[in-house]
């Protein structure tokens, strides 16, 4: 090793690390790009803070952070056979792209960019352990790699006490000797691991599946033994488990499964798979119906590729941080993976430009051998060339959050809201770095104004109030329905043919009926495309504004709680309108269900009829709140800390479930009712600290109660479009309900109405302020009331609306569709999300990292939908 270049190697040793377990390696992306160790300039790997950056990124690192030591790592796939193809999980993989690795590494000391070839004894130690170790490493995403189709299980809370009956049964372990005690089908079996009762499973939506008679054993036998197993599903590893009992009905664990099925014969670590699972079955179903028409399956579609094809389709927000990506790079942290603004600009570039960190490779000249084993195509398989996978940024956004750092899958629609949030406060604390002088922030883009019109149905007094929100959310009204006739007689022909499968018949042919008089005929074993109710979108804008009865609100004309109607307006109108449609719901017995609709949604829309006039010549309006006053209640004092409803609390712990969470729960929901809180309690069941001991807020310190409600009780502090409003004293007077929950927490009305104002009335950011002002809040508070009371004194008009009114982006209420987010699966935390975009007047598709010309954009399933203003 030549004596100079290792004397800089020593020189550079300061600041050499080598990573333990809880460090994160950043070997297999770029910090500031998607180059990887695979791109053309392979990935440097910093030896003292383990950041990995592209060939056109590490000098900047060395300039910033003065490291000297990078392990540059370079690798090359090289294609093999595929008859030779081993490997792959479960032998081989016929058909796949099969390649291996070819790797080389070195030691690059900066600035000048020496190179060491490794291995290399004569380095020092620390130095050759820490390359090691880093080579060793598990990469940062692939720890953050999380699953998508699993649905979350929960242990059942009967799995404990299993009652077994002593029938004497012994199941025979294979799977031949299988079939119904009932029907004698011999598929989709389940066993009774109380009775021994091998039954039938229920039937699908699509007319596959069993006949039910695993259930019918469970009703008559007084409902009193409800786990069952599916037998084709038992390995070593487990099996499919359902709970028939009304408070579980769902798929659930057994912890003592092994024990429970010795009794009848079953040895689990014998057993072989031989059926699909649920999950598996939950899958195949999505890909012949729902997963079809929303993928396009079946249907050949055109590729696409390049810079433009993107989601990341705003312009407003490409040039923020795409074209200011240089800026962004320059000003970043030491540690650039958890900087908002770096990994938005790093996206950005990638998806504006195309610059994804692969390239096609030119091929080596051909071998002269031409039964060659090896051959180099993978620039036609390999679809890295053409898409991004964003874990970075993802971990990023959703570090933190009890929801969105987990493993479970998301709500799109909660997850658009949340990354709007952290854009929000990433531009209000960036702002200077941003540009944000030149142009709009990206929140106002999305954000608007609604105004809530509630009128005292006995004093006839009408209160206005607005709010700030960033997506408009429909009711879809089944009732409404253009094809309600056809769902009916669909409907009874799946009853029909259940029965005929109960009765092991063939056929039925009822009575003669319809237009043309003939004899309805249907046949067992038929499988009908389901027929779903269709739904006009004006449909679903109409109930929107149309006007609802509201209970319990406070009159001040009436001096009472009374009932009231209420409608709702938009004062503002944005740039680009997102519309989500309310297909998901918690059905009977708390299971969480997917509303199956046909809502066709047009290619342009207008809203103007939905825009809002405030209030109108010869209207009585209510007179505001005294200040100070709570809701319900007479001024002059906070209002007593709210307490657990006791019966609430009886009814939910009779449920099985803990006291402590129970109490929390009833609070979170105010009281409301036994329906909230059992959501609440299956929302939150697993957050930690939701059954520790409940300290009651009328003795909890101040700031202990803060941090618990802030980090326990999200529904209190929900994440709302108006989250993320700049510190600005507010004009209006603060909302009572939220000065209540405040004050119960032990702080006074003067310090809760400051706290609110100064932070637009976000009850969230008022929480944080008034505990990040614990050591000076009287001063604090006297501050901000003495601007508030200066800006008291401007003449009227000269602000108006609402805290967030003055951002908004006004504008006409004409819109044209340019997106559709669609999800396939039973409910929000399972399935898959596919992207429609319409670009240069066409629809494209994006599924995963597949993208093509989108023949049949499935308008009509779309989950949320995008609109972006025309132009005049």
């Amino acid at each position: 090793m030549d004596e100079l270049v290792l004397e800089k190697v020593r020189g550079g040793m300061k600041g050499v690390r080598v990573p333990g377990a809880s460090d994160k390696v950043f070997k297999e992306e770029c910090l500031f790009s998607f180059d990887s160790p695979e791109s053309e300039g392979g990935l440097y790997i910093s030896l003292s803070s383990f950041q990995g950056f592209g060939k056109e990124f590490v000098q900047l690192d060395h300039e910033r952070t003065g490291n000297v030591l990078y392990l540059h790592e370079k690798w090359r796939r090289k294609s093999t056979p595929e008859n030779l193809a081993l490997g792959g999980e479960g032998g081989f993989n016929v058909g796949q792209p099969q390649f291996r690795l070819e790797k080389s590494t070195t030691l690059v000391v900066m600035p000048g960019q020496e190179t060491v070839p490794l291995p290399c004894p004569d380095l020092p130690e620390l130095v050759l352990q820490s390359v090691t170790a880093i080579t060793a490493h598990e990469s940062s995403s692939a720890q953050d790699t999380v699953a998508l189709w699993e649905e979350e299980r929960r242990v059942s809370k009967y799995a404990d006490n299993v009652q077994q009956l002593d029938t004497g049964r012994k199941i025979s372990p294979n799977p031949k000797d299988w079939k119904c005690d009932e029907t004698n089908v011999t598929e989709n079996l389940w066993l009774n691991l109380s009775t021994g009762f091998i039954g039938s499973g229920r039937q699908n939506w699509d007319g596959s599946g069993g006949n039910g008679a695993a259930l019918r054993h469970f009703e008559a036998t007084g409902s009193r033994y409800p786990l069952v197993v599916k037998l084709g599903t038992i390995t070593p590893h487990g099996a499919d488990v359902y709970s028939y009992a009304p408070d579980e009905n769902d798929m659930v664990l057994d912890p003592h499964l092994d024990v429970h099925l010795t009794k009848w014969g079953i040895n689990m670590m014998q057993m072989e798979k031989t059926e699909k699972t649920m999950t598996e079955l939950q899958v195949q179903l999505n890909l012949t119906h729902e997963y079809n028409k929303i993928t396009e399956s079946g249907t050949a579609l055109t590729p696409l590729s390049g810079a433009g094809f993107v989601l990341l389709g705003i312009p407003e927000v490409q040039e923020r941080y795409a074209g200011g990506a240089a800026k962004i790079f320059q000003t970043a942290p030491p540690e650039p993976q958890q900087d908002f603004a770096c990994q938005m600009a790093k996206l950005g570039v990638a998806l504006s430009t195309g610059r994804t960190g692969h390239v096609i490779q030119e091929a080596p000249p051909c071998p002269d051998d031409a039964d060659a084993m090896e051959v180099d195509d993978t620039n036609f398989k390999d679809e890295r060339i053409k898409s991004v996978r964003p874990l970075g940024f993802k971990t990023l956004v959703g570090r933190g959050h009890q929801e969105f750092s987990s493993a479970r899958q998301q709500d799109a629609l909660e997850y658009f809201q949340y990354v709007l949030e952290q854009i929000g406060r990433c531009e209000h604390a960036n702002t200077e770095r941003l540009d944000l002088a030149s142009g709009p922030s990206t929140k106002s883009l999305f954000g608007f104004t609604f105004e809530d019109r509630i009128q005292c149905l006995g004093s006839g007094g009408i209160l206005y109030k607005q709010r700030d929100d960033n997506v408009l959310s429909l009711d879809i009204p089944l009732e409404a329905a253009v094809n309600k006739e056809e769902v009916e007689q669909f409907k009874d022909r799946e009853a029909k043919r259940l029965r005929l499968k109960e009765e092991l018949a063939e056929a039925y042919i009822g009575a003669p009926g319809g237009s043309d008089n003939t004899s309805a005929v249907v046949a067992s074993g038929v499988n009908e495309e389901p027929v779903l109710p269709k739904v006009s979108f004006a449909a679903c804008l109409e109930r929107f504004g149309g006007a609802e009865i509201v209970d319990d609100v406070y009159s001040a004309l009436a001096g009472s709680r009374t009932s009231a109607t209420k409608r709702v307006r938009m004062t503002t109108m944005p740039p680009y309108l997102m519309v989500a449609l309310k297909r998901y719901y918690v059905a009977e017995g708390w299971v969480p269900k997917k509303m199956e609709a046909l809502v066709e949604v047009p290619d342009q829309i207008n809203i103007e009829n939905l825009r809002g006039s405030g209030p109108q010549p010869g209207e009585v309006l209510q007179p505001e709140d005294a200040p100070g006053s709570a809701p319900g209640g007479a001024g002059g004092g906070a209002a007593p800390p709210m307490e657990p409803d006791p019966l609430l609390v009886s009814q939910l712990v009779s449920m099985g479930f803990d006291e402590n969470g129970c109490k929390r729960a009833t609070l979170a929901t105010n009281n409301s009712g036994a329906e909230a809180a059992m959501e609440y309690v299956l929302a939150h069941m697993e957050d930690p600290g939701f059954n520790d001991p409940f300290v009651p807020a009328s003795t909890a310190a101040a700031p202990a109660a803060i941090i618990y409600y802030i980090i326990y009780h999200p529904l209190l502090f929900p994440y709302t479009a108006s989250s993320a409003a700049a510190p600005a004293a507010s004009g209006g007077a603060a909302d009572p309900e939220k000065i209540s929950k405040l004050a119960d927490m032990g702080f006074s009305e003067t310090h809760a109405t400051a706290a609110l104002k100064t932070c637009g009335d976000n009850i969230e950011r008022a929480a944080d302020w008034l505990f990040s002002h614990m050591d000076d809040l009287d001063s604090a508070v006297a501050s901000v009331l003495s601007s508030a009371t200066a800006a008291a004194a401007t003449p009227a008009g000269a602000a108006g609306g609402s805290s967030g009114s003055s951002q908004m982006k006004d504008g006409p209420g004409n819109y044209e569709l340019m997106g559709i987010i669609s999800h396939m699966g039973s409910n929000t935390a399972c399935g898959h999300y596919v992207c429609h975009m319409k670009k240069d007047g066409r629809w494209v598709i994006f599924n995963d990292e597949k993208v093509a010309v989108s023949e049949h954009p499935p308008k009509d399933l779309g989950y949320m939908y995008l609109f972006k203003r025309l132009q005049e």
